[in-house]
């Protein structure tokens, strides 16, 4: 069963972008759907997100065993400023930027490529090299990412010489960002790290291939044979159908359905290849192909935490006098821009919920709205932290309010004569609308915060 408009253009903006924000309520329902994709898809001249602190001179060597505790202690200080404001200037990109397809495919890729580093210089330049390429060409993202200070710090390769190869990033680029398992040997690895050596950087930032350290001997290397260099592996890599295949399973997975459509994927994933892959053709395909807004896919996958604060902020107007506050509830809820778990990104689907994450998330609509308090501090745990242990005491005071301001005039003006659950949920066929009627005073401010606060809403 396929959609009616009004869900069709829900579901396209819950998937192509970070769902219905308050401008586009009046005309959603009327609006043809190829129209609202052409205006999802719309790129801008491109604009870096960044932070106002300026690097310090002396950023590249305070950490040398000749600097003083103190200074060591000041760049901490300024690091985690910076990449707090970086998190907090990309997730206000994510919930106001008009560009919400480009948006949405970078917060793809920042999971696809995941790294985590302390340099916020190397973040950004991370961050900003996947939002200017996430509907370009896959190869040009693979190539950048992979000549990034950040993944060539993250994943060990300044330590990758000659005679003494180092095969994590080597591995981790044909297992995570390309092939997937199953699709290289060993030797293949071996030989990989081998092409590899001598790839590394400045400490301005700039890539940098140190011939003296790369090994010029002959590789073999996915059945090719050669004195490759990493360009060479990398588009040996790109000839494999197994990468374009491995890349369109995962992108089908997270935009349309966690249970993957062999049959479509195969075919999408040999028109991404034959394309040279052209990320923005097959998204089009995607959004454009009936079978995406059949019932099946539709509220099917749990919001991620960064999703579902996005998606809130899109809908509610509100004036957020703390927005350092957000990085609390991103750690809370355990998806921390910037600060992926571990190489492989964050797991999606149900390892989202669990007993203390889903209490979180029915509450946060009524705590954004001042009527809770915030029971939940961060986890002691500094590795999550980022060095913030020896704030928590202040953590834990300050973050009870969230001091966010709705406008909620607008909102009863907006659902004056509508019903908010079509603008608000996915689904509402499995919401009894009389048990979320009972717990409101009936006014629309109070059934907007409800609706927010059902397992109907955890879902897009």
């Amino acid at each position: 069963m396929i959609a009616d408009s009004l869900q069709k253009n829900k579901h396209l903006l819950w998937r192509a972008g970070f769902g219905v924000g308050i401008n586009q309520i009046d005309d959603l329902k009327n609006k043809n759907t190829k129209t609202l994709m052409n205006e999802l898809f719309k790129e801008d001249s491109f604009k870096e997100v960044t932070y106002d602190t300026p690097d310090p001179v002396f950023a590249a060597d305070y950490m040398n065993s000749t600097a003083s505790a103190e200074m060591k202690k000041e760049m901490q200080r300024i690091n985690r400023e910076q990449n707090n404001e970086l998190n907090l200037n990309f997730l206000n990109t994510i919930v106001n930027s008009k560009e919400q397809m480009r948006e949405k495919m970078a917060f793809f890729w920042h999971g696809h490529f995941a790294s985590r580093v302390v340099n916020p210089k190397f973040n950004r330049q991370l961050l900003n090299t996947i939002r200017k390429n996430a509907l370009g060409n896959f190869k040009e993202l693979l190539f950048e990412v992979s000549q990034s200070p950040a993944m060539l710090n993250f994943l060990n390769n300044q330590q990758n010489k000659k005679d003494h190869p180092n095969e994590n990033f080597a591995r981790e680029v044909m297992e995570l960002f390309t092939m997937g398992r199953g699709n290289y040997t060993e030797k293949d690895v071996r030989e990989g790290a081998r092409a590899f050596t001598g790839w590394s950087y400045d400490k301005e930032g700039n890539f940098k291939e140190r011939k003296n350290l790369h090994d010029e001997g002959t590789k073999s290397f996915l059945g090719k044979t050669g004195n490759f260099n990493g360009n060479d592996i990398l588009d040996i890599i790109l000839e494999q159908k197994a990468t374009a295949q491995f890349i369109t399973a995962k992108i089908y997975k997270f935009f349309v359905n966690e249970k993957a459509d062999q049959e479509i994927v195969s075919r999408l994933s040999t028109n991404f290849y034959n394309s040279g892959y052209d990320i923005k053709k097959l998204m089009t395909e995607i959004f454009s192909s009936t079978w995406f807004y059949d019932q099946k896919n539709i509220g099917n996958r749990i919001k991620s935490p960064v999703e579902l604060m996005a998606g809130i902020m899109r809908i509610l107007p509100m004036h957020i006098q703390n927005p350092e506050n957000l990085i609390v509830y991103q750690k809370l809820l355990g998806q921390m821009l910037l600060y992926p778990p571990n190489v492989a990104g964050w797991p999606n689907g149900k390892s989202w919920i669990d007993s203390s994450t889903l209490m979180l998330r029915l509450q946060v609509p009524q705590i954004w709205s001042g009527l809770r308090p915030l029971e939940y501090s961060p986890r002691q745990d500094d590795d999550i932290d980022m060095g913030m242990k020896s704030r928590e005491n202040a953590l834990n005071k300050s973050f009870k309010n969230p001091n966010i301001t709705i406008d909620w005039d607008r909102i009863e003006k907006l659902f004056a004569n509508r019903n908010c659950e079509d603008y608000i949920l996915q689904n509402t066929r499995s919401l009894d609308m009389s048990s979320v009627n009972n717990f409101s005073d009936r006014s629309i401010k109070m059934n907007v915060i409800n609706l927010m606060s059902t397992p109907e809403y955890q879902l897009m």
